[in-house]
């Protein structure tokens, strides 16, 4: 007979906690990611992997947006849908300008004030932005400005901006969807139109572009809302997939972070460097190139995805907490912790930006020992989690008269 689940897991029933929950991971990990010199990045999954945070965050968000954005669209017309997304692109513009601002502020105070020893605004290649400010000013603004730290949610807006295109494409039929999604991606390929590809110019004084190719990572951002759009059908628990899917996220540690670190045997193939692992990667750098989205991190990410989808079991059921045990308790506690801040991943996100270079100062000020570099990380997830639920407790709007 099975165990009954406790008032907790019953009340996180309502919804599909899968989403939260990978959400609320995502942020985390993403805190941990950013932060300066924090020994922590070494164990995140991307070391691991060909695909890491950013794969979960857009994923993830494809699926949020297909929630909160699709029934919009099919509520109130593709009009009105349309203004729903324009609008979430102007908080996402200003939340971006907001958290460039802020850490700008941030960098330029701790080097004008503190006398630390180290160029806070070096860190960030921000010298332009600082000694003229005027061309970089327009650039933030107009988005031609976009240096390596801030280019996720400019990524995000554009992305938010294709989906009117993939509605319209949706209502003739669902298969034009899929071939723009592949069309645009071949388009941001480097490795396949070179100085053509599609991109934005990240600097009006240099050739560099986004780092975060929009018209390359709207096929992970797609792929999920067509997923919980119902568009792609959701792929069956079966033995043969779980192993298939396994056997690529196993094959490709030797070539990791980590495989490149510990495995130095000539069992791939030697050029130049002499380093088969790092021959290897160089080699498959179309394939796996962040920037342009490699096709291998999508293949490892849907696979991460697959495994992960398998063990939280249906609508998450298997993340719930069963029984009246003190672990199940403490368990309990922690995935509405996780929920809630997968639920405010966009004002959680904006603040750990912010909150990864204050923790990287913190930790050059006082050192990073193993014990004050955890110290450092549990103190920022904290942050964190107030962050969660305060914008949740500000969104209910409690000054309101409830009838």
């Amino acid at each position: 007979m099975p165990t009954p689940a406790t008032p907790v897991a019953t009340a996180l029933r309502v919804r599909d906690l899968r989403l939260d929950f990978f959400r609320g991971i995502a942020m985390f990990i993403i805190l941990i990611a950013h932060t300066p010199g924090n020994f922590l990045t070494s164990w995140i999954p991307a070391r691991w992997g060909f695909s890491d945070a950013t794969e979960m965050f857009v994923f993830c968000s494809g699926m949020a947006s297909a929630i909160a954005f699709g029934g919009a669209f099919q509520r109130s017309g593709w009009f009105l849908g349309s203004a729903r997304v324009g609008f979430r692109i102007w908080q996402v513009y200003w939340a971006h300008i907001g958290l460039f601002i802020a850490v700008a502020a941030l960098m330029a105070g701790l080097d004008y004030y503190g006398g630390f020893g180290k160029n806070y605004i070096g860190s960030l290649n921000l010298w332009k932005f600082f000694e003229d400010p005027a061309v970089p000013l327009v650039g933030l603004m107009t988005l031609t400005y976009v240096p390596n730290y801030f280019d996720i949610l400019p990524m995000y807006m554009v992305v938010l901006a294709m989906m009117p295109i993939v509605m319209a494409l949706q209502q003739i039929h669902t298969g034009l969807v899929f071939t723009f999604m592949v069309a645009v991606w071949l388009g941001a390929q480097t490795w396949l139109l070179g100085d053509y590809h599609l991109a934005f110019p990240a600097e009006p004084w240099s050739e560099r572009k986004w780092f975060f190719n929009p018209f390359a990572w709207q096929l992970v951002f797609f792929t999920g809302f067509a997923l919980m759009r119902g568009w792609i059908p959701k792929p069956p628990v079966h033995f043969a997939l779980v192993v298939l899917a396994a056997v690529i996220v196993i094959a490709n540690i030797p070539l990791s972070n980590i495989g490149v670190r510990a495995v130095a045997r000539d069992w791939f193939f030697v050029t130049e460097t002499g380093n088969p692992v790092i021959d290897a990667r160089i080699a498959l750098k179309p394939l796996i190139d962040k920037s342009d989205f490699g096709l291998f991190r999508y293949i490892q990410f849907l696979a991460l995805a697959y495994l992960a989808w398998v063990l939280a079991g249906d609508k998450g059921d298997n993340l719930l907490a069963r029984g009246a045990s003190m672990l199940a308790r403490v368990w309990g506690q922690i995935l509405k912790i996780i929920l809630k801040v997968g639920q405010q991943s966009l004002a959680v996100f904006i603040v750990s930006m912010f909150t990864a270079r204050v923790m990287g100062f913190v930790m050059d000020m006082i050192g990073r020992t193993t014990a004050t570099t955890l110290l450092v990380n549990l103190g920022g997830a904290i942050i964190l989690v107030v962050t969660a639920y305060g914008a949740g407790w500000f969104k209910s709007q409690p000054w309101k008269v409830k009838a």
